[in-house]
């Protein structure tokens, strides 16, 4: 068939539309459900750094830490339990993300970012008057269920709401509300350490019920995607919301691809069974690696443990919280520089420079850490000293912050086609959430044993993934959501998994005649 030889020429077209007010509201408003994510890791890092929190539940970890500094610092909060409180949310938003497939697939979008708010805010309730560690774990998982579905329905709402060439922009929303939420707990953190009475742990955890309330109030207000209303057979509606939020009238082209990919949605009854066909090898090896790449950069080592690292490696208690504070705030920034340029430098630039910059830093702060601990961990640190670790760790965050922060979210969220979108993002998810609670749970002890080599660990592993993208994460921004597989048929290696049968000629086709145009924008 033709589809074999027009692919070759690049990126398909773009439509006509523009960002519109009502689209732009609405992608701020869905981006919150980044909130509910980026809060709890801030919080839960600080609160363990909290002596009142830690005497209730914790109370070994305690008297370990206030052991004499003389001792093995790399060791002081090795706890399973302690990290069990941080990684059981991980696990829970790993099993509740399938879940939130059928949710997405059969209601919509916004149904399964309600339904996320409202489990977050009865677990931020829970664990603000938890009485006892099984309490306090309770509230942790659903805590992990609001995430679970949030993180899955978000970013595949913002990706159908975009228009092509703004998608990275409106997509990395997202990941803007994860850095606020981050910064905003860890303030929350400094602000609440400080009240006498041994009661501030509770504020910090209970006001997760402020970001979980944005969204579920939120999400009731969103409209549906165009995509979500023609896979359940809206079809009048779904050309009414797109004339909408695209601006014009001008909509038919669009419109009739998104049509074109719901009817062969309609032919997959097993969106589970066919993601694993030959076809969609480039879009599952991508749903598999990005997520698990993304948590070996060892970012959520730095941000939900940031506190209790400054405090391991010789911070006092505030001077570790107002460490994390710089740290997110460095954070929200840098995830702004990525907004303003993803769009225009493309993904894989961005993947590239920050991969590189990651790399030079967990070189770094590892050398630092072990010029002056060792591998005893018995040291202090000067002012000038602790200041150059807390810099080459924020240029390392600014690296992330623009580059496998926010990607690691938008790419998976744009490459599947409707028929197993739903699917693609719930693996996504759930190898995010995996890796995330395996690294979470075994951190504190990798830390003890591991030492400053874990930096040159995970530095590694920053090698190896910005190696994979230079060779196999072909460029996908202006290309409509609708027709990625084009990107796929044109690369040197996924182009052999995709059958010129697989491209529909009378769609892909004419989306392909732009590609030159595209590619170069």
């Amino acid at each position: 068939m033709a589809g074999g030889a027009i692919v070759s020429t690049g990126a398909p077209k773009d439509y006509p539309g523009k960002l519109t007010l009502f689209v732009f509201f609405t992608s701020v408003v869905a981006a919150t459900g980044g909130l509910i994510f980026g809060y709890d890791i801030g919080i839960s890092g600080g609160v363990t750094t909290m002596d009142p929190f830690l005497l209730k539940f914790f109370p070994a970890v305690y008297r370990k830490s206030k052991e004499d500094h003389g001792t093995n610092q790399y060791c002081s909060f090795d706890s399973q339990e302690l990290q069990m409180f941080t990684s059981s949310l991980y696990l829970a938003a790993l099993i509740a993300s399938f879940f939130a497939s059928a949710v997405t697939r059969m209601f919509g979008r916004k149904w399964s970012m309600f339904g996320g708010g409202i489990t977050f805010l009865v677990g931020a309730t829970l664990n603000g008057f938890a009485k006892d560690i099984l309490m306090l774990i309770l509230g942790r998982i659903l805590l992990g269920i609001g995430v679970g579905f949030a993180n899955q329905s978000v970013p595949v709402y913002l990706s159908e709401m975009a228009p092509a060439r703004l998608r990275g922009m409106l997509n990395i929303g997202f990941q803007l509300m994860i850095t606020i939420g981050i910064l905003t707990a860890n303030l929350i953190n400094y602000g609440t350490s400080k009240i006498k009475g041994g009661w501030g742990w509770r504020v910090s955890l209970g006001l997760a019920a402020v970001p979980a309330g944005i969204i579920t109030l939120g999400s009731l207000f969103l409209p549906d995607t165009p995509n979500s209303l023609i896979e359940r057979g809206h079809a009048d509606k779904a050309m009414r919301m797109l004339r909408r939020i695209r601006g014009t009238d001008d909509i038919h082209a669009e419109y009739n691809d998104l049509v074109a990919a719901s009817e062969e949605a309609k032919l997959v009854k097993h969106p589970w069974r066919n993601i694993v066909a030959r076809k969609y090898r480039p879009q599952l090896t991508m749903a598999i690696l990005i997520p698990f790449f993304q948590q070996l950069t060892g970012i959520n080592v730095i941000m939900f443990y940031a506190p209790v690292l400054f405090k391991t490696i010789g911070f006092g208690g505030n001077a570790a919280l107002m460490s994390a504070v710089i740290t997110g705030l460095v954070n929200v920034f840098a995830t702004v520089v990525s907004i303003l340029t993803v769009d225009k430098l493309g993904r894989r630039k961005l993947f590239l420079q920050g991969g590189s910059q990651m790399l030079a830093c967990q070189i770094i702060v590892g050398t630092l850490i072990a010029i002056k601990f060792g591998t005893s961990g018995e040291a202090t640190l000067s002012k000038t000293y602790s200041a150059f670790v807390v810099l080459f760790i924020c240029v390392y965050v600014a690296g992330f912050a623009w580059s496998w922060g926010p990607l690691g979210w938008l790419v998976p969220s744009e490459i599947f086609p409707l028929e197993i979108r739903s699917a693609g993002q719930s693996i996504n998810v759930s190898v995010n959430m995996l890796f995330t609670f395996l690294i979470a749970q075994a951190f504190l002890t990798m830390l003890c044993h591991m030492k400053f080599g874990l930096f040159y660990f995970f530095g590694g592993w920053v090698l190896i993934m910005t190696t994979f993208v230079s060779l196999f994460l072909p460029e996908t921004k202006n290309v409509p959501i609708e027709g990625m597989v084009l990107v796929w048929k044109a690369h040197w290696f996924w182009g052999k998994f995709i059958a010129d049968e697989d491209i529909h000629v009378g769609r892909d086709i004419e989306m392909a005649k732009g590609i030159s145009k595209a590619g170069s924008k």
